[in-house]
């Protein structure tokens, strides 16, 4: 009795057909979404376009978004925004650690302390069949002997199916064609059928223009307000939040930027009340004291011309990281070592960069024997963080012909590019995490593939004014414009070096034979 009783009571709680007005208004949502988040242009204009299409057709099946991009960059609050510029009741799902397929579609009710699903507690939850649905940390999703919620859910995102979800403690056909859906994940590391339902949206990190404007609105008003300073006991310069986003963060999101924020106002209430002063004012000179020593250098990766030395670019899951890989030339047999915890793509990418070099060593001015009688080691420093992709490539390729010839690389100059066997030029991913990079390394210089110019129309145009990029299409044009000279071809003759290699050899034993 108690099993029929509690089926009823779901079957009587769970909201069917009561719905929530969704406000149309584009003028308000729009100005919802610039209250509360700044930046983030490409998301906005899709969720804008999703209610203009609404206000048009009554009917319109909610449609799924991803929002992927790294740690701290507003994705879980912008779902919030988002149930609020269209008037939705807001739920969230985190996904983290989820293993079991009941979480999503419940359990039976022949086992005792059977439930319904996520989906379904949720919709009791808000009480109306419209609300927006965050499902956090999609990409976190976990498997093992009790099914696979990944696989639960493809029901779930799909608006051509789940007007018919089938839970099955409810084991009734339940509407979930009106719910707007949005996901959040880190990587795009998720199953390819469930990836295949989802519009993603890619959300970069910011650059520093952007933290700077996020600071002041939203981040340094809440430090104070939660610290309990009042109007004018507290001033930070513009120069000092610059130094802190500079050289105490390096982050895609606003993160530790905000753990910073507070810091400093904790530190300027511990002096306000021990001191009895009436304000304190943090400029870029006193920042130390509240901070401490700074944890990042701004600038230049390299401070002078040097041989074998070259920056990269490489994007990494909280952005885009300048990458120095160095190399040295050794006596030795034609080896080539690799260090610094490089993946299995990388070290091929090494290898081909190798051979387009030995292939064209003459027009390089590279004496084909040399590659016989020294080894090259090469280091990409940090030691203890992994790398793997073929975007440094180009890198590989450059720091070897400096090595062998004795050229410098222009310390200013930073590249991304896959090499092929033939020197071609081969497009990259993450092009705006890695200029960003670049900008906030004080790289004066981009070189990018050809193929990924088209890619700069979504860079933001305060990240393009700071840098010349330029986009090329083979090895050459690369060594033209990182090294400080371009090597010059010298004419090699492989029989006449075979012929006084032969002589040097025989040389002395005939002289023996004549005493």
């Amino acid at each position: 009795a108690t099993v029929v009783r509690n089926y009823l009571d779901w079957l009587l709680a769970v909201p069917w057909k009561k719905k929530s007005r969704i406000k149309r208004d584009l003028d308000n949502a729009e100005q919802v979404l610039e209250t509360d988040h700044y930046g983030l242009e490409k998301v906005k204009e899709r969720i804008l376009e999703y209610l203009a299409v609404q206000n048009r057709t009554n009917k319109l099946k909610g449609p799924i978004l991803c929002l992927v991009g790294p740690p701290g960059v507003g994705k879980t609050s912008l779902g919030k925004s988002l149930a609020k510029a269209t008037g939705r009741e807001f739920v969230r799902m985190s996904l983290g650690g989820v293993r079991d397929e009941s979480e999503i579609r419940g359990h039976r009710r022949t086992y005792i302390g059977s439930m319904p699903g996520k989906i379904i507690q949720s919709m009791k939850k808000v009480k109306t069949s419209n609300p927006l649905i965050l499902l956090d940390e999609i990409d976190k999703l976990g498997m093992d002997y009790r099914g696979d919620p990944a696989s639960a859910l493809l029901e779930v995102l799909d608006p051509e199916q789940n007007s018919t979800f089938n839970d099955h403690y409810l084991e009734v056909d339940y509407d979930l064609s009106n719910v707007m859906f949005v996901t959040t994940a880190n990587t795009l590391n998720i199953p390819g059928p469930l990836l295949d339902r989802m519009e993603v949206i890619r959300i970069p990190g910011y650059t520093e223009d952007e933290k700077v404007e996020i600071a002041r609105r939203h981040l340094l008003p809440k430090s104070i307000s939660n610290h309990g300073l009042k109007n004018g006991e507290f001033e930070l310069s513009d120069e000092a939040l610059r130094q802190i986003i500079r050289t105490y963060t390096r982050e895609a999101g606003v993160r530790n930027l905000e753990r910073d924020l507070a810091n400093v106002c904790r530190k300027t209430v511990t002096k306000i009340v021990r001191e009895k002063i009436t304000d304190v004012s943090v400029i870029p000179d006193n920042l130390e004291d509240f901070l401490g020593v700074s944890r990042y250098r701004f600038g230049l990766a390299e401070k002078e011309d040097q041989v074998g030395v070259v920056t990269g670019l490489a994007w990494t899951q909280v952005g885009g990281e300048l990458l120095t890989i160095e190399g040295v030339m050794l006596p030795g047999k034609g080896k080539m070592t690799t260090t610094g915890k490089l993946g299995d793509v990388m070290k091929e990418s090494i290898g081909a960069a190798s051979s387009y070099v030995r292939s064209k060593s003459v027009d390089l001015g590279i004496e084909p024997p040399l590659f016989d009688k020294k080894d090259i080691h090469v280091h990409v420093p940090e030691g203890a963080t992994p790398k793997d992709g073929p975007s440094a490539g180009i890198a590989m390729a450059t720091t070897i012909v400096s090595l062998m010839t004795g050229i410098e690389v222009c310390k200013e100059v930073a590249m991304t590019g896959e090499v092929t066997l033939r020197g071609q030029v081969l497009p990259i991913g993450g092009l705006k995490e890695k200029l960003l990079a670049a900008r906030r390394g004080g790289v004066e210089r981009v070189i990018i593939p050809h193929e990924n110019a088209k890619d700069l129309s979504e860079v933001p145009d305060n990240i393009k004014d700071g840098l010349d990029i330029i986009p090329v299409q083979s090895m050459n044009e690369v060594l033209e414009i990182a090294l400080t000279r371009m090597p010059e071809a010298i004419e090699w003759d492989q029989t006449a070096y075979e012929a006084k290699q032969q002589a040097a050899m025989t040389g002395p034993q005939d002289t023996q034979r004549t005493h």
